[in-house]
Protein backbone atom coordinates (compact mmCIF):
# COMPACT_ATOMS: atom_id res chain seq x y z
CA UNK A 1 0.00 0.00 0.00
CA UNK A 2 1.18 3.24 -1.29
CA UNK A 3 3.40 4.49 -3.87
CA UNK A 4 6.80 6.10 -4.89
CA UNK A 5 7.27 9.75 -2.90
CA UNK A 6 10.52 11.57 -2.02
CA UNK A 7 10.37 14.34 -0.37
CA UNK A 8 12.10 17.45 -0.76
CA UNK A 9 15.62 18.23 1.22
CA UNK A 10 16.93 19.52 3.69
CA UNK A 11 18.20 15.81 5.00
CA UNK A 12 19.19 14.73 8.75
CA UNK A 13 22.51 14.83 9.51
CA UNK A 14 22.62 10.72 10.61
CA UNK A 15 24.39 9.68 13.99
CA UNK A 16 24.75 6.29 12.34
CA UNK A 17 23.92 4.22 9.41
CA UNK A 18 22.52 0.84 10.50
CA UNK A 19 22.28 -2.85 9.65
CA UNK A 20 19.53 -4.67 11.34
CA UNK A 21 19.36 -8.55 11.06
CA UNK A 22 15.57 -9.57 10.88
CA UNK A 23 13.66 -12.54 10.32
CA UNK A 24 15.09 -15.06 7.94
CA UNK A 25 18.36 -13.57 7.36
CA UNK A 26 16.96 -10.15 6.22
CA UNK A 27 19.47 -7.42 6.43
CA UNK A 28 17.42 -3.75 6.87
CA UNK A 29 19.36 -0.64 6.04
CA UNK A 30 19.00 2.01 8.63
CA UNK A 31 19.18 5.77 9.38
CA UNK A 32 19.88 6.80 13.14
CA UNK A 33 19.22 10.66 14.09
CA UNK A 34 20.15 11.80 17.58
CA UNK A 35 18.12 13.78 19.95
CA UNK A 36 17.81 14.41 23.66
CA UNK A 37 13.90 14.71 23.91
CA UNK A 38 12.44 11.03 22.59
CA UNK A 39 12.83 8.30 20.19
CA UNK A 40 11.03 7.84 17.29
CA UNK A 41 10.46 4.72 14.64
CA UNK A 42 9.45 5.98 11.33
CA UNK A 43 7.92 3.50 8.99
CA UNK A 44 7.36 3.66 5.16
CA UNK A 45 4.77 2.48 2.78
CA UNK A 46 5.05 -0.10 -0.25
CA UNK A 47 7.17 1.03 -2.66
CA UNK A 48 8.73 3.64 -0.54
CA UNK A 49 12.30 3.64 1.42
CA UNK A 50 13.88 5.42 4.39
CA UNK A 51 14.35 8.06 2.27
CA UNK A 52 10.43 9.43 2.15
CA UNK A 53 11.24 10.14 5.69
CA UNK A 54 13.89 12.25 4.85
CA UNK A 55 12.33 15.77 5.61
CA UNK A 56 10.78 14.46 8.38
CA UNK A 57 13.95 13.26 10.23
CA UNK A 58 15.05 16.61 9.71
CA UNK A 59 12.50 18.39 11.67
CA UNK A 60 12.48 16.11 14.17
CA UNK A 61 16.47 16.35 14.66
CA UNK A 62 15.55 19.84 15.07
CA UNK A 63 13.40 19.73 17.31
CA UNK A 64 16.05 17.89 19.44
CA UNK A 65 13.56 14.25 18.79
CA UNK A 66 15.94 11.36 17.97
CA UNK A 67 14.68 8.80 15.15
CA UNK A 68 15.78 5.74 13.18
CA UNK A 69 14.15 5.14 9.77
CA UNK A 70 14.46 1.98 7.78
CA UNK A 71 13.84 0.27 4.85
CA UNK A 72 11.45 -2.50 5.14
CA UNK A 73 12.31 -5.64 3.70
CA UNK A 74 11.73 -5.51 -0.05
CA UNK A 75 12.38 -2.57 -0.38
CA UNK A 76 15.76 0.04 -0.95
CA UNK A 77 18.68 -0.76 0.12
CA UNK A 78 17.49 -4.19 2.86
CA UNK A 79 17.54 -7.20 1.30
CA UNK A 80 14.83 -9.63 -0.54
CA UNK A 81 13.07 -12.31 0.80
CA UNK A 82 15.00 -15.56 -0.67
CA UNK A 83 13.31 -17.69 -3.53
CA UNK A 84 10.63 -19.29 -2.48
CA UNK A 85 9.47 -17.58 0.41
CA UNK A 86 6.69 -15.12 0.27
CA UNK A 87 6.79 -11.89 1.61
CA UNK A 88 3.99 -11.66 4.87
CA UNK A 89 2.96 -9.87 7.72
CA UNK A 90 4.92 -11.98 10.44
CA UNK A 91 7.78 -10.64 8.26
CA UNK A 92 7.77 -6.49 8.41
CA UNK A 93 6.07 -7.24 12.47
CA UNK A 94 9.78 -8.68 12.36
CA UNK A 95 11.37 -6.06 10.98
CA UNK A 96 9.03 -3.17 13.36
CA UNK A 97 10.68 -5.56 16.00
CA UNK A 98 14.72 -4.76 15.36
CA UNK A 99 13.75 -1.14 14.45
CA UNK A 100 11.99 -0.49 17.88
CA UNK A 101 14.91 -2.26 19.91
CA UNK A 102 17.65 -0.49 17.71
CA UNK A 103 15.58 2.95 18.68
CA UNK A 104 15.68 1.67 22.39
CA UNK A 105 12.68 0.86 24.44
CA UNK A 106 9.46 1.87 24.03
CA UNK A 107 9.86 4.42 21.06
CA UNK A 108 6.83 6.43 19.48
CA UNK A 109 5.94 4.63 15.95
CA UNK A 110 4.45 6.57 13.10
CA UNK A 111 4.26 4.42 10.19
CA UNK A 112 2.67 5.31 6.50
CA UNK A 113 0.41 3.34 4.66
CA UNK A 114 1.63 -0.13 5.53
CA UNK A 115 4.46 0.81 7.87
CA UNK A 116 1.11 1.91 9.67
CA UNK A 117 -0.74 -0.91 9.21
CA UNK A 118 2.20 -3.42 10.38
CA UNK A 119 2.79 -0.87 13.20
CA UNK A 120 -0.40 -1.70 14.13
CA UNK A 121 0.01 -5.84 13.74
CA UNK A 122 3.55 -5.20 15.82
CA UNK A 123 1.94 -3.44 18.64
CA UNK A 124 -0.68 -5.66 19.08
CA UNK A 125 1.50 -8.55 19.25
CA UNK A 126 4.65 -7.51 20.56
CA UNK A 127 3.85 -4.29 22.81
CA UNK A 128 6.57 -2.70 20.77
CA UNK A 129 5.37 1.49 21.24
CA UNK A 130 4.75 3.95 23.92
CA UNK A 131 2.64 5.53 21.11
CA UNK A 132 1.50 5.13 17.31
CA UNK A 133 0.99 7.87 14.64
CA UNK A 134 -0.78 6.48 11.53
CA UNK A 135 -0.45 8.68 8.33
CA UNK A 136 -3.01 7.93 5.75
CA UNK A 137 -4.13 4.01 7.12
CA UNK A 138 -6.97 2.97 8.78
CA UNK A 139 -8.09 -0.98 9.29
CA UNK A 140 -10.65 -0.75 6.24
CA UNK A 141 -9.81 0.99 3.17
CA UNK A 142 -11.20 1.85 0.18
CA UNK A 143 -10.93 -0.43 -2.61
CA UNK A 144 -10.45 1.99 -5.16
CA UNK A 145 -7.50 3.57 -3.81
CA UNK A 146 -5.89 0.18 -3.33
CA UNK A 147 -6.66 -0.66 -7.05
CA UNK A 148 -5.30 2.68 -8.05
CA UNK A 149 -1.99 1.97 -6.26
CA UNK A 150 -1.41 -1.61 -7.40
CA UNK A 151 -2.30 -0.37 -11.03
CA UNK A 152 0.68 2.13 -11.07
CA UNK A 153 2.92 -0.71 -9.52
CA UNK A 154 2.46 -2.97 -11.90
CA UNK A 155 2.16 -0.91 -15.00
CA UNK A 156 5.92 -1.15 -16.20
CA UNK A 157 6.39 -4.56 -15.86
CA UNK A 158 9.76 -4.19 -18.35
CA UNK A 159 10.93 -1.32 -16.57
CA UNK A 160 12.36 1.42 -18.03
CA UNK A 161 15.12 2.67 -20.49
CA UNK A 162 15.99 5.52 -18.64
CA UNK A 163 15.38 7.85 -16.32
CA UNK A 164 13.70 10.24 -17.90
CA UNK A 165 11.61 7.32 -18.80
CA UNK A 166 10.19 6.49 -15.14
CA UNK A 167 10.63 10.38 -14.08
CA UNK A 168 7.68 10.82 -16.29
CA UNK A 169 5.64 7.69 -15.32
CA UNK A 170 5.69 9.18 -11.49
CA UNK A 171 5.12 12.25 -12.93
CA UNK A 172 1.60 11.30 -14.51
CA UNK A 173 1.01 9.17 -11.41
CA UNK A 174 1.09 12.47 -9.52
CA UNK A 175 -0.13 15.19 -11.31
CA UNK A 176 -0.32 17.50 -8.04
CA UNK A 177 3.34 17.84 -8.03
CA UNK A 178 4.73 20.69 -9.86
CA UNK A 179 8.72 19.46 -9.13
CA UNK A 180 10.18 16.42 -10.75
CA UNK A 181 12.27 14.17 -9.23
CA UNK A 182 15.65 14.81 -9.02
CA UNK A 183 18.44 12.70 -10.21
CA UNK A 184 19.19 12.04 -6.76
CA UNK A 185 15.70 10.85 -5.97
CA UNK A 186 15.48 8.74 -9.14
CA UNK A 187 18.32 7.04 -8.12
CA UNK A 188 17.57 5.95 -4.47
CA UNK A 189 14.00 4.77 -6.17
CA UNK A 190 15.94 2.72 -9.18
CA UNK A 191 18.27 0.05 -9.88
CA UNK A 192 19.95 -1.51 -13.28
CA UNK A 193 18.74 -5.29 -13.32
CA UNK A 194 21.92 -5.63 -15.71
CA UNK A 195 20.52 -6.13 -18.72
CA UNK A 196 19.82 -2.70 -19.64
CA UNK A 197 16.64 -1.57 -18.20
CA UNK A 198 15.62 0.19 -14.81
CA UNK A 199 13.46 -0.86 -12.59
CA UNK A 200 11.68 -0.10 -9.25
CA UNK A 201 13.55 -0.93 -6.47
CA UNK A 202 11.18 -2.73 -4.59
CA UNK A 203 10.91 -6.36 -5.17
CA UNK A 204 8.12 -7.41 -7.59
CA UNK A 205 7.26 -10.30 -5.66
CA UNK A 206 5.81 -7.84 -2.72
CA UNK A 207 2.50 -7.03 -5.25
CA UNK A 208 1.48 -11.44 -5.33
CA UNK A 209 2.02 -12.21 -1.75
CA UNK A 210 1.14 -9.12 1.19
CA UNK A 211 0.11 -6.63 -0.92
CA UNK A 212 -2.59 -8.98 -3.12
CA UNK A 213 -3.15 -10.47 0.23
CA UNK A 214 -3.67 -7.49 2.38
CA UNK A 215 -7.46 -7.26 2.41
CA UNK A 216 -7.19 -10.27 4.08
CA UNK A 217 -5.84 -8.75 7.46
CA UNK A 218 -8.78 -6.24 7.66
CA UNK A 219 -10.54 -8.13 10.82
CA UNK A 220 -7.29 -8.51 12.57
CA UNK A 221 -6.05 -4.88 11.97
CA UNK A 222 -9.73 -3.89 13.52
CA UNK A 223 -8.74 -6.08 16.58
CA UNK A 224 -5.31 -5.01 16.41
CA UNK A 225 -7.22 -0.82 16.38
CA UNK A 226 -9.79 -1.81 19.49
CA UNK A 227 -7.34 -3.37 21.73
CA UNK A 228 -4.71 0.04 21.68
CA UNK A 229 -4.16 1.67 24.92
CA UNK A 230 -1.52 4.20 23.79
CA UNK A 231 -1.80 7.70 22.89
CA UNK A 232 -3.07 7.26 18.83
CA UNK A 233 -2.60 9.75 16.22
CA UNK A 234 -3.78 9.29 12.70
CA UNK A 235 -2.78 11.87 10.05
CA UNK A 236 -5.30 11.62 6.81
CA UNK A 237 -4.85 13.08 3.55
CA UNK A 238 -8.29 15.32 2.29
CA UNK A 239 -7.89 14.53 -1.34
CA UNK A 240 -6.76 10.68 -0.45
CA UNK A 241 -8.41 7.65 -2.35
CA UNK A 242 -7.84 5.01 0.24
CA UNK A 243 -8.95 6.57 3.02
CA UNK A 244 -12.35 8.57 3.49
CA UNK A 245 -14.16 9.85 5.78
CA UNK A 246 -16.04 6.88 6.41
CA UNK A 247 -12.94 4.87 6.91
CA UNK A 248 -11.85 7.49 9.36
CA UNK A 249 -15.12 7.29 11.26
CA UNK A 250 -14.79 3.69 11.46
CA UNK A 251 -11.40 3.84 12.81
CA UNK A 252 -12.50 6.33 15.81
CA UNK A 253 -15.04 4.07 16.46
CA UNK A 254 -12.52 1.16 17.44
CA UNK A 255 -10.39 3.63 18.98
CA UNK A 256 -12.01 6.82 20.43
CA UNK A 257 -9.47 7.95 22.46
CA UNK A 258 -7.67 8.23 19.06
CA UNK A 259 -6.95 12.02 17.93
CA UNK A 260 -7.37 12.78 14.11
CA UNK A 261 -5.81 15.59 11.78
CA UNK A 262 -7.19 16.03 8.33
CA UNK A 263 -4.06 17.51 5.90
CA UNK A 264 -6.99 19.06 3.22
CA UNK A 265 -4.53 19.17 0.21
CA UNK A 266 -2.42 16.48 0.67
CA UNK A 267 -3.30 13.08 -0.82
CA UNK A 268 -2.45 9.29 0.33
CA UNK A 269 1.02 10.83 0.25
CA UNK A 270 0.80 12.66 2.89
CA UNK A 271 4.47 13.23 4.35
CA UNK A 272 5.41 14.10 0.48
CA UNK A 273 2.89 16.11 0.00
CA UNK A 274 2.83 18.99 2.80
CA UNK A 275 5.53 17.89 5.17
CA UNK A 276 5.65 20.86 6.91
CA UNK A 277 2.20 21.03 8.02
CA UNK A 278 2.38 17.33 8.54
CA UNK A 279 5.64 17.58 10.41
CA UNK A 280 4.24 20.28 12.43
CA UNK A 281 1.14 17.81 13.25
CA UNK A 282 3.72 15.16 14.31
CA UNK A 283 5.72 17.31 17.01
CA UNK A 284 2.74 18.65 18.47
CA UNK A 285 1.51 15.38 19.22
CA UNK A 286 5.49 14.01 20.34
CA UNK A 287 5.91 17.30 22.39
CA UNK A 288 2.38 15.77 24.32
CA UNK A 289 3.47 12.23 24.38
CA UNK A 290 6.87 11.61 24.44
CA UNK A 291 7.92 11.84 27.93
CA UNK A 292 4.88 10.13 29.43
CA UNK A 293 5.27 7.09 31.41
CA UNK A 294 5.13 3.87 29.49
CA UNK A 295 3.86 0.37 29.83
CA UNK A 296 6.01 -2.59 30.02
CA UNK A 297 6.48 -4.76 26.76
CA UNK A 298 4.25 -7.94 26.71
CA UNK A 299 8.09 -9.89 24.84
CA UNK A 300 10.69 -9.14 26.37
CA UNK A 301 12.86 -11.57 24.59
CA UNK A 302 15.61 -9.86 22.08
CA UNK A 303 14.89 -9.68 18.87
CA UNK A 304 18.48 -9.74 17.32
CA UNK A 305 19.64 -6.23 16.12
CA UNK A 306 22.70 -6.21 14.32
CA UNK A 307 24.27 -2.75 14.32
Amino acid sequence: MDSLDLPDPPRPAPDASLQLSSAHGARLAATRSAGPRGRVVLAHGFGQTRESWAGTQARLAAAGFGSISFDMRGHGRSSWNPAGLDYSAADFVADHRVAAAAAGALPIAVGASMGGLTALLAQAQHRLYSALVLVDVTPRWEPAGMERIQGFMRAHPAGFADAEHAAQAIADYLPHRRARKTPAQLAALLRDDGAGRLRWHWDPRLLEGFVANSASLQDTLEAATRALDVPVLLVSGGRSDLVSDATVAHFLELAPAARHVRLPEATHMVAGDDNDAFADALLEFLRAHSSLPTPSPAAASDPGVAR
